[in-house]
């Protein structure tokens, strides 16, 4: 049992890193489906880093790369006003192929200095509680989440929305960043193509799952982690091609979100701010 919760969290942790660097963009109105690539690239960018300079600088550049890959959204979704969604699959594409293109040197190569998984796992709890302390306790959260309910009375305050949102997306986008960091130099230490495998999606069925709320987040990644672990706990133990096992996180994903009901997002997720319209 004991085990079992352990891994649970050390498998959930990337999911909750990631959940709440999207949940951010979101609660600032800016649907963010570009996280699968900027995990990618983050953790390639972290080991890299690590393999030059040491574990600390690639934690560092890991988040700068996801803070520039969540500006790098805004600049379709909030200065140019495109759609988001598109602008998300964007990202997400455009991650993958250049991380799976410039990583082709460091396939295969052990990472000289991994970093502890439970600092990690530490991290991302402390961190869960401060994205909810600052949206909820902070006269910027509180901007913020405005933003994602009713950009019109941010403005009306003299706060720009699209400077609010950016600052979602940078902020996330660190997130996204350090579970990126994660995977490469704790989880797994090295660096592999796909070594994301469908997490960042993950973390985005996670935000509907725990209606945007950074506390609820915390669990349901814990209770993704332990389905993750259960599917390499029963192959093998059970007549079942381990292809459904491989699949059996992702469907139960499904299943939750279905069974959740209507969560209700923020009312203006999805919505491209213009002042005076």
């Amino acid at each position: 049992m004991e085990e079992a919760l352990l891994r649970a969290v050390l498998f959930g942790t990337p999911i909750l890193l990631a959940g709440l660097g999207a949940l951010l963009a979101e609660r600032s109105g800016v649907v963010n489906l570009g996280v699968e690539g900027m995990m990618a690239l983050a953790a390639l960018t972290a080991f890299a880093a690590a393999q030059a300079y040491g574990p600390l600088p690639g934690v560092l550049a890991a988040l700068g790369v996801g803070a520039l890959s969540g500006l790098f959204l805004g600049l379709f979704a909030v200065t140019l006003r495109a759609n988001q969604f598109v602008a998300g699959l964007a990202v997400a594409a455009l991650g993958l192929g250049a991380s799976g293109l410039l990583g082709k040197r460091y396939e295969g190569l052990p990472l000289a200095h991994p970093l502890p998984e439970g600092g990690f796992a530490l991290l991302g709890a402390v961190l869960a509680l401060l994205v909810h302390l600052f949206l909820t306790r902070t006269r910027t959260g509180l901007f913020l989440r405005s933003a994602g309910e009713n950009p019109k009375a941010v403005d009306l305050f003299g706060v720009s929305v699209d400077g609010v949102r950016y600052l979602a997306l940078g902020l996330g986008g660190g997130l996204i960043g350090l579970a990126g960091a994660y995977l490469s130099l704790a989880y797994r230490p090295s660096w592999t193509d796909g070594m994301t495998a469908g997490l960042g999606w993950v973390a985005i069925a996670l935000v509907i799952l725990a209606a945007w709320h950074p506390l609820r987040a915390l669990l349901g990644a814990y209770f993704f982690g332990l389905l993750f672990f259960l599917q390499f706990r029963l192959q093998g133990s059970v007549p079942i091609p381990s292809e459904a096992f491989a699949a059996m996180p992702y469907l139960l994903v499904i299943l939750v979100l279905a069974l959740s009901g209507r969560s209700r997002a923020p009312k203006a997720l999805g919505q491209p701010f213009e002042r005076g319209r």
